[in-house]
This record gives C-alpha cells, structure tokens and sequence, in this order.
C-alpha cells in the first residue's frame, strides 16, 4: 500500500496543501473548522507524518547517537542509561550503538549516524578518534568524547583521572604490605589502560623493595579474566603476585572466580583490586575492592557538553573537557572484611 502523504489529506479535507502544512507545524494558524476537517482526514486515511523529512527542512533531528565499545560491560550500559536520561530532560532521543571494541564497526556507525545528520554524538572509544571527530564537526555535527580525555582541546571530552586512579589503587595495595603486583589488562596502545599503568608504576617507585609485573592482555573481559587466573594459579606459589590491580571489574572478577575455586585465599595469599566499582563486584562472593568511576555523571556531564556544542549559541565559559577523580572502594577483596 502506498504511503499516504499530505496531498490526499488537502484532497479529502478539501484545502491547500498550505493550510495541511500549517496545521501540523503551527494548527494555531489554522480555523477551528479546518482544523476539524484535516483532522477527520487525517484519522480516516492513516495519514503519519515524515518526521525525518519534516526534521531535515528544520535543519535539526532532535535525535543524538552514543557510539559504545561494548553494551555487555555494565559500566558502558551504565553511561548509556545516563545519557538517555538526561537527553530526555533536553528532548533528545538517543540512538544507542555497540562498536564491540571494532574500530572498522565504530567508524561504520560514524558514518550511519552522520548520513541520518544526528544533532550530535557521543563516542567511548579504545581508539585515536579525535581527527575523525573533527572531520564530522567540520561537517555541522559535534560529539562528546567519553572515557577518555580528547588529546585536541578543541574537541569535547570526559573522562576520569586514570593516573591518579591506577596510583590509588596499587598504592592501596602496598600500604597493605604487598610488595610483587601484578599489573592486568590491555592493550597497553589504550589511553585509559596506559594512564592506569602510568600510575600503578608512580605507586610502585615510592616504595622500595616493590615490584610491577605486567600481565597485558586484549578483552578486559570475565573470560579473559579466567584465563590469566588459571595462568597465575598453574605457578609455583613463590613465583605468583603477592596483589593484582585488574584494570576494569570484570577482569578482576574472573580472576577472583578461578583463584577462589583453585584454593587460593583471598586477600591473604593474593590481594585483588578492580576499577570502575560495577554492582556485580560488590556482589561477589568476596566483594570487590575497585577504583569508582562515576559512570552515571559521565552520561549526564556528556549530554550536557554535547547540548551546549549544539547551541546555536554556546556559552563561552561552558568547559571542554570534564575530568572526573576518581574514588577508592575497600571491600573484603584487600582488607578480608
């Protein structure tokens, strides 16, 4: 069945095209009587309108895109419910994409969203993204940059203080007297994963006697977690870390999961911090110690940025890049209690 369109309603209704058009932009402008009629018609014919259409001659969507590395970690579906709920307070709707850690699949929705002429985007990204981001806002579209600090100061950005986060950590780690840590978790070309290590070894230096070793790996996953938990637990028991810091929750808790299971006592033979405090890890069997990552604030702090870059008229004082600090969370995984 063809689409009915507003020249079938003028038809039936019996005005000008002019007058349906008023009616759906601006029925203020249009007689009671009339209103009535293209109303009717409306209702008998079925009659939707072609948002996207109407959208493009107002030159704006009214609809944003966030652009994620992996909706199966809580700490991105996390930022995701933030960003939804603040666009709503802006009435923005949210188109809400996976990249599953692909930069071929980032730079394809990058270039979905900028086709469909979104108002802007919100991008976490493992990835040197700021040149292509100042491609798409030379083309009329800003974008956020979440999770890590943009290198150009130009582009919007927020993040979290990683370096100050991965000294927390480690440096937590060794005021319990632990001396052999291992450090878990890469790529290590990764901005966010390369400021932990930064300051896991700041922590380290302080202290003498103190040793970093760097497990590096590729998923920052449960699974892969598993893997480097059975690794560390086929050692000898002299040869094993006396601590790990695990750069995100999720590899910490795959990690604790195979050493509980291989007879491995948690905190007392091995300490274990995680980062970015997922409610999965305060709910583990032994709960998590971790770096708190304010995820919510990152979706709110996002959209705010992004509203304001969409401005017509942004403010000049309004900040570029948000950086958020992070928070230690002892829990029974370092202090047994």
């Amino acid at each position: 069945m063809a689409r009915v369109g507003i020249r079938e309603v003028a038809t039936l209704a019996e005005v000008s095209l002019g007058t349906v058009s008023h009616y759906i932009n601006h029925p203020d402008k249009v007689s009671p009587e009339k209103r009535e009629r293209i109303q009717r018609a409306i209702d008998q014919l079925g009659f939707v309108r072609n948002n996207a259409a109407w959208q493009l001659r107002l030159g704006r969507s009214g609809t944003i895109a966030y652009i994620a590395p992996d909706v199966s970690n809580p700490f991105f579906a996390t930022i995701a419910e933030g960003v939804e709920q603040r666009a709503a307070t802006h009435d923005l709707s949210v188109f809400i994409s996976n990249s599953n850690r692909s930069r071929a699949r980032e730079d394809a929705y990058l270039e979905l969203f900028e086709s469909q002429r979104v108002q802007g985007m919100l991008v976490s990204s493992h990835h040197p993204i700021d040149d292509r981001l100042a491609q798409i806002r030379s083309r009329g579209i800003p974008s956020v940059l979440i999770g890590q600090r943009a290198a150009d100061p130009t582009q919007p950005s927020v993040s979290i203080d990683d370096v100050t986060g991965g000294h927390m950590a480690v440096q937590h780690l060794l005021e319990l007297g632990r001396r052999r840590v291992a450090f878990v978790g890469g790529p290590l070309g990764i901005r966010q994963v390369a400021d932990r290590l930064e300051g896991a070894n700041s922590a380290v230096r302080e202290v003498p006697g103190a040793v970093l070793e760097i497990v590096n790996g590729t998923n920052r996953t449960i699974a892969e977690g598993r893997e480097i938990g059975r690794a560390i637990l086929a050692r000898p028991a002299d040869a094993r870390p006396d601590a790990v810091f695990a750069v995100n929750d999720l590899l910490a808790l795959g990690i604790l999961q195979v050493l509980v299971h291989g007879g491995i006592r948690v905190p007392e033979d091995i300490a274990l911090v995680g980062y970015d405090d997922i409610e999965f890890g305060e709910a583990s069997i032994i709960p998590l110690t971790t770096i708190r990552a304010p995820h919510e604030g990152f979706g709110f702090a996002a959209v705010d940025l992004l509203v304001d870059a969409m401005s017509d008229e942004p403010r000049p004082d309004a900040p570029k890049q948000v950086i958020f600090q992070p928070e230690l969370i002892v829990r029974a995984s370092t202090t047994g209690r």
